[in-house]
């Protein structure tokens, strides 16, 4: 395999996985341009399952209203899109923190997850970055070049500005309520399979202690890897694939 474990061993769970696989983006993505796109639903497909697509409020086909406490709680369009058995699902990001508040409130609903993109944010939320990318984007909104901000703000505000994005939707996103802390307590009471995958070079790592708050959680690292570029990484679609049960 391409990727290594820093906490665990890579396992596949010895039940069967659901059918069905929720596939939720970040930030500034959607289900077209972060999950269709890079052919991984074709895969997921190939390998039996079926896929269901959500789309963060204010993100792609979605409403896109900009009053941030309109975004107090992102888990309602996941929670519409469940069917009434467990699923496996798969987020990055933003999608897998709000897949973690979902599963956390309704743990019966899921039978494996996959978070990626998360780690350490979760217990040390950074608000010093946060503030700093919600400055990049009230510059971009006024007219200032993305080139001119800095490293991550520059980055988010590229992620922003892709086709069919709408900047002040996605500025009140970061700007949202906060939702309830999520916390070792919370996650303790997901006991589905969960494997977290974290790129070594990424903004959100460690993740060891994340995934050791589930009482069945993995660790994946992949070797190289930044944050924007985990749904890209062949180490991602590997270890999410054979997890699912969606290899050939």
């Amino acid at each position: 395999m391409i990727f290594a474990s820093t906490l665990l061993p890579v396992e596949t769970p010895d039940t069967e996985p659901a059918d069905t696989v929720i596939l939720v983006h970040g930030w500034g993505g959607s289900f077209e341009a972060t999950w269709q796109r890079n052919g991984f639903t074709a895969l997921l497909e190939d390998g039996g399952k079926e896929v269901v697509g959500v789309d963060l409020l204010g993100h792609g086909t979605a409403p896109k209203p900009h009053d941030p406490a309109e975004y107090a709680d992102l888990t309602t369009r996941v929670i519409d899109a469940l069917p009434d058995r467990p699923v496996c699902a798969i987020g990055f990001s933003l999608g897998a923190l709000t897949l973690l508040r979902t599963a956390i409130q309704h743990p019966e609903r899921f039978d494996r997850l996959v978070l990626a993109g998360i780690g350490r944010n979760v217990f040390e939320p950074d608000h010093s970055g946060s503030t700093a990318i919600v400055d990049g984007l009230r510059a971009l909104i006024d007219g200032a070049d993305a080139a001119s901000l800095g490293q991550i703000p520059r980055l988010f505000a590229q992620y922003a500005e892709q086709p069919g994005n709408d900047v002040e939707a996605l500025l009140a996103v970061m700007e949202r309520p906060a939702g309830f802390e999520i916390d070792a307590a919370g996650i303790s009471g997901v006991t589905c399979p969960v494997m977290i995958v974290v790129g070594e070079n990424d903004f959100v790592y460690p993740a060891d202690d994340l995934a050791a708050a589930f009482p069945n959680g993995q660790l994946v690292t992949l070797s190289r890897t930044d944050h924007f570029a985990t749904t890209e990484s062949f180490g991602f679609y590997d270890a999410a694939l054979e997890f699912v049960g969606a290899l050939p």
